[in-house]
């Protein structure tokens, strides 16, 4: 069994190659063979994987892998694991660990990958129809740099059987469905949660340009994608919906283009109050979760009432962007899909969780 310090040199070293993955110069230097094949492999599906899903395109798709990278850095993943020193030198007895992976980001299963891997596990990954060619690329990068990685790692799209716990990551509805069938095993199940930002109207042109980023990186189609704001009741939308209109790049892609185009044809027809940025459509709704092209937002009296609301519906929320001081998940402007690898989905200790499995 592969001890941390080989698994924490194969990650590091998957994390310098993701991170140059646009960079030919880098890459061709390689000089393993096997690795080098698999790099290019990851390399070609950056332009190509956007023809089986729409959402996919080149520089989110680029955009994603890069951020793994960054995320891999020797001394944060150094950091993560010495936060669980103990339980990892006692572990002894490897689990098959069931992992359902959502499809709405790139790649956005991986960190589960990451965790069951570094805590000793194997992994059978069931991949999303929509994203189930770059988690199994990235992998053959892995075993590339590490072959014993390859036995602990099954990907599969039949009916899962023979394993020993479970991570589900799904909507409000298939979690249902997962509590049914996977309720008697050791478990982590996610549900629908958004990120949100509590503005005052006092956030700079740099804050605004991170809060466009955090709305519209993959389309916000991501848990941690900003889709609903609050702010104080004299606030001005003008600063903040003349940056959101400067991201003219969404528009380009049909399948956001036709959502904002038919959200628009809604408000219109049905007479609802909304700002429109051109490419984006704010609406005052309380609901966490918007469709694509809309975002959310309700006003607040004072910050005491807003952090009562936060607390009451922390369950609906992934993260929390902005500048206050009292939310403990809040996130600076521009980070949120940028999660450092001891931020955790919903909250729950992923590794924490793999590691009391034994």
């Amino acid at each position: 069994m592969l001890n941390t310090h080989r698994k924490i040199d194969a990650f590091a070293t998957l994390g310098t190659l993701l991170a140059a993955v646009d960079q030919e110069d880098k890459i061709k230097d390689i000089d393993n063979p096997a690795l080098l094949e698999s790099v290019t492999r990851l390399m070609h599906l950056i332009d190509s994987v956007q023809q089986q899903n729409g959402w996919f395109t080149p520089h989110y798709v680029k955009h994603a892998l890069k951020s793994l990278g960054e995320s891999l850095q020797r001394k944060k993943l150094e950091k993560w694991v010495s936060m669980y020193s103990t339980e990892l030198d006692t572990f002894s007895t490897p689990k098959r660990v069931a992992v359902i992976m959502a499809g709405n980001v790139p790649a956005v299963g991986f960190h589960d990958f990451l965790s069951v891997l570094i805590s000793g596990h194997r992994i059978l990954a069931k991949l999303s129809s929509d994203d189930d060619k770059l988690l199994p690329a990235i992998a053959d990068v892995l075993t590339a740099i590490e072959p014993a990685f390859e036995e602990q790692i099954t990907f599969t799209t039949e009916l899962l059987k023979d394993f020993d716990a479970v991570i589900a990551t799904g909507s409000n509805n298939s979690s249902r469905y997962f509590e049914y069938y996977f309720g008697k095993y050791p478990h982590i199940i996610r549900k629908n949660r958004n990120g949100v930002a509590l503005l005052t109207g006092m956030e700079s042109q740099e804050e605004l340009n991170g809060l466009a980023d955090d709305v519209f990186l993959y389309y916000g189609m991501g848990c941690r994608n900003v889709a609903r704001l609050f702010v104080p009741l004299d606030y001005d939308f003008n600063p903040l919906l003349e940056v959101l209109s400067t991201r003219k790049e969404v528009i380009d892609n049909s399948k956001y283009f036709n959502n904002y185009e038919y959200n628009k044809a809604i408000f219109l027809v049905n007479s609802v109050n909304h700002f429109d940025a051109g490419n984006i459509l704010l609406t005052e709704n309380s609901q966490y979760a918007s469709p694509v092209s809309v975002l959310h937002y309700s006003y607040y009296q004072t910050p005491e009432i807003l952090k009562n609301e936060i607390m009451v519906n922390s369950h609906q929320i992934q993260c929390v962007v902005t500048h206050l001081d009292f939310p403990l998940n809040k996130i600076d402007f521009g980070h949120t899909q940028s999660p450092e690898l001891w931020d955790y989905a919903d909250g729950v200790d992923t590794l924490e969780f793999l590691l009391s499995i034994q």
